[in-house]
Parts: structure tokens; sequence; C-alpha cells
């Protein structure tokens, strides 16, 4: 009686990687929105069947095992990133001003950083991460996980709206 088969000798993931790595990882994008997760959640599952492939039966299933590791890395990476931003949000909310902040910055500054807090969460973090970081509309829409015409919206909405209260200030 012969032990069990051995079908990573009929896995060629050299192949399956060149073959399939690329449409995997645009599915991804469109899963997670973030091209540099999507590759990661394509290299981990390609591991995940570099790991298990001895214990696949038929290895005409790899591309579809492959299909459904991707996605579930993705709702996997999805979750982390909700969670995170949820903890983000919350440390922001218990985090209390100094009591001498006001004595720190100038009038104007505590007046525009005041009126800064009015934007909106993602205005907020558009603005910060390009006026404050100097980051390309690329760069904050990767950062963020957005496009970039939502970087750009929300910058014009964000700076329209902060000369707004800056200006009920005068």
């Amino acid at each position: 009686m012969a032990g069990p088969r051995s079908t990573s000798a009929v896995i060629d993931l050299s192949e399956l990687y060149e073959a399939h790595r690329l449409g995997l990882v645009r599915m991804a994008v469109l899963l997670v929105d973030d091209f540099a997760a999507a590759e990661d959640v394509v290299h981990d599952a390609f591991l995940a069947l570099h790991n298990k492939s001895d214990q696949l039966r038929d290895p005409q299933a790899a591309l579809a095992y492959l299909r459904t590791s991707v996605v579930n890395g993705c709702r996997s990476a999805l979750r982390k990133r909700r969670t995170s931003r949820n903890h983000l949000r919350l440390a922001r909310e218990e985090l209390a001003d100094p009591p001498d902040r006001h004595l720190m910055l100038a009038t104007e500054h505590a007046e525009l950083l005041a009126c800064v807090r009015q934007l909106s969460q993602r205005q907020q973090e558009v603005l910060a991460l390009r006026y404050w970081s100097g980051l390309s509309e690329a760069e904050i829409a990767e950062a963020l996980g957005i496009s970039r015409g939502a970087v750009k919206s929300n910058a014009s909405r964000g700076l329209d709206r902060l000369e707004s209260l800056m200006g009920a200030l005068r």
C-alpha cells in the first residue's frame, strides 16, 4: 500500500505565482483599497499554500485555495484596520489637553488648532498629512487608504471650512 501522495511536486508554485499573482493583487486592492496591504495578503496566501501544499488533495484546486485565502486575508486586514482606527479615535477622545497648552502656543495658533479640530476627522488627517508632513496626494491616498479624488475633495472642503471658521473669529 502506497503512502500519502505528495502533491507538492505536482503544484508548481512558481508557475502559479507568475500566472496569477497580479490578478490576485488586483482583486485584493479592490477589497482593501490599499496596494501594500493587498500585496501582503496575496504573499501570505502563497505562503500558506506552500506550507499546506502536501495536504492539498487536488492540485487543480490550488488557484481556488489562493482566491479563498486572499478574500479571507482581506477581510482580516479590514477588521484590523477598523479596530485600530476605533482605538485611535477613542484614544484621541480620552486625551485631555495639558493645562499649560494655551501658554505654550501663540493665540493665533491656539485659534487655528481650535478651528482645525472642528473639521471632520478625514479633513484633519488630509490637511495634516499635506501641510504638516508635506506628503503628495498619492502618498496621502495611500496612507489613508482612500482615492486621490477623495484626498482632493477633503483638502478643498477642509480648507474652505477652515477659512470660514477663521474668518468668523476676526
